[in-house]
């Protein structure tokens, strides 16, 4: 079976990423002009169902800043030239909290970066970059790359990351959203932590987080720790199986799992693999993908999830009843748009394209390619009983931010990464399970 297109939609009855265990689907979405190169060791984030990507490397370390619309898989390039935005960074990262962007770390190593706190925060209302001075006389975190940056409530933690002169760091910290005041939680616990590493992965947890694997000396690693937020103390966690040793892999919560992908143990053997890991029985599934959709391998590149069985970027989590993770603010999935029929393949979540019926041109008229563009590039969703009509492109745009980041579909997207094997715009992966 030959991979989807990239215009796919989920299809009527599709139950959800948690009502089964399937195979993967994996479905390529290209992108048309305007549109980032595609990169390395960049930084993304989600924010009000828009995926916002930053810096980076191709042949240079880059210094843009796009946002993309999930919905329209559309690409527009934001502003990053002010003195208060950020220089060329590469192996940072970048986290969002109640509209506002966070992106720390990874500038160019030199003399002259070595006074600067590397903080700078973005409002996405406003569209404008704001650099962070810190605190008179109060510990700050110096510039590092590699590391890996989690949201837990108003407050997001930085840990390891390489250092200039130093190496690998085992520091671990703590920013204040709303005091804006740094703390360094490394203390007496730090030697029965994970140690000093960079190019890990983490992911936030209601209780926490998880991180695993990374670069430790010149050795990569295949541990998997816990970080209390309540206890304030690491604990190494024992597991079945699971992924080998890694480097520059990514890794998100999915319900009461992790979500880990690609990496690779040496620069040579990027891999494909996605592996989930059930917390609560601490056991690795080797996750298949369905045949004729294998994703090619990665390593430094992003992965975001959408929808409501993810961990939005940013958005606080609530603990539930049973003690799993759930998302607050969430509703049941409905959307007022509608796909054309289509054949579906069975079990699979699709996205499909919005093809509207074209109002008939005069002879001496032309097509506007504005207006093309927008018919042609608008991501529907599922709604049954909308399946007879035919929507205009003024329908979309009645469906508010919040709405649409609410409705997504649950799917995860995989963004640029190692290796570039020469494709000029900006790879992007969808996985669907």
């Amino acid at each position: 079976m030959q991979g989807l297109p990239h215009s796919s939609l989920f299809p009527p009855g599709c139950p959800s990423m948690a009502q089964r265990s399937s195979p993967s689907l994996w479905t390529p979405l290209p992108q048309d002009s305007p549109a980032p190169c595609n990169r390395f060791r960049h930084a993304c984030c989600s924010h009000k169902g828009d995926v916002y990507l930053l810096g980076g490397r191709e042949n240079m370390t880059l210094r843009d800043f796009w946002k993309y619309s999930v919905v329209c898989n559309e690409w527009t390039e934001l502003d990053c030239s002010s003195e208060w935005a950020p220089e060329e960074l590469e192996g940072h990262t970048m986290v969002s909290h109640q509209g506002i962007l966070y992106a720390f770390g990874g500038l160019t190593d030199s003399a002259y970066n070595d006074w600067k706190i590397p903080l700078w925060l973005f409002d996405t209302e406003k569209e404008k970059w704001r650099y962070s001075q810190g605190q008179t006389g109060q510990p700050v975190p110096v510039n590092r790359k590699g590391h890996t940056t989690v949201v837990l409530g108003s407050a997001m933690y930085i840990y390891g990351g390489y250092i200039d002169m130093r190496g690998a760091s085992q520091e671990f910290w703590k920013y204040d959203f709303d005091t804006g005041v740094w703390a360094l939680l490394s203390g007496v616990q730090a030697e029965q932590g994970p140690g000093p590493r960079y190019g890990h992965a983490a992911t936030a947890h209601p209780q926490g987080m998880y991180l695993y694997g990374g670069l430790s000396g010149l050795r990569e690693q295949r541990d998997l720790w816990r970080w209390s937020q309540a206890n304030h103390t690491w604990t190494y966690i024992k597991t079945y199986s699971g992924p080998p040793r890694l480097v520059g892999h990514s890794m998100v919560l999915y319900q009461n799992s992790l979500l880990l992908f690609g990496g690779c143990e040496s620069h040579n053997c990027p891999l494909n693999d996605l592996w989930r890991l059930d917390l609560t029985a601490h056991r690795w599934e080797k996750v298949a993908a369905i045949k004729g959709s294998n994703p090619p391998g990665k390593f430094h590149h992003c992965a975001v999830g959408l929808g409501r069985g993810f961990q939005p970027s940013g958005t606080g989590l609530t603990d539930s009843p049973t003690g799993s993770p759930t998302i607050s603010k969430f509703r049941p999935f409905k959307n007022k748009l509608s796909p054309s029929p289509h054949q579906w393949l069975e079990g699979a979540i699709e996205l499909q394209t919005l093809q509207p019926e074209k109002r008939g041109l005069r002879d001496d008229e032309e097509e506007d390619p504005k207006e093309d563009r927008e018919r042609r590039t608008c991501l529907v969703f599922e709604n049954q009983d909308a399946f007879q009509k035919t929507w205009d492109f003024e329908d979309v745009s009645d469906c508010s931010e919040e709405s649409i980041e609410q409705h997504l579909p649950e799917a995860l997207l995989v963004i640029g990464g190692k290796p570039l094997v020469g494709q000029a715009s900006l790879s992007v992966w969808q996985m669907t399970l």
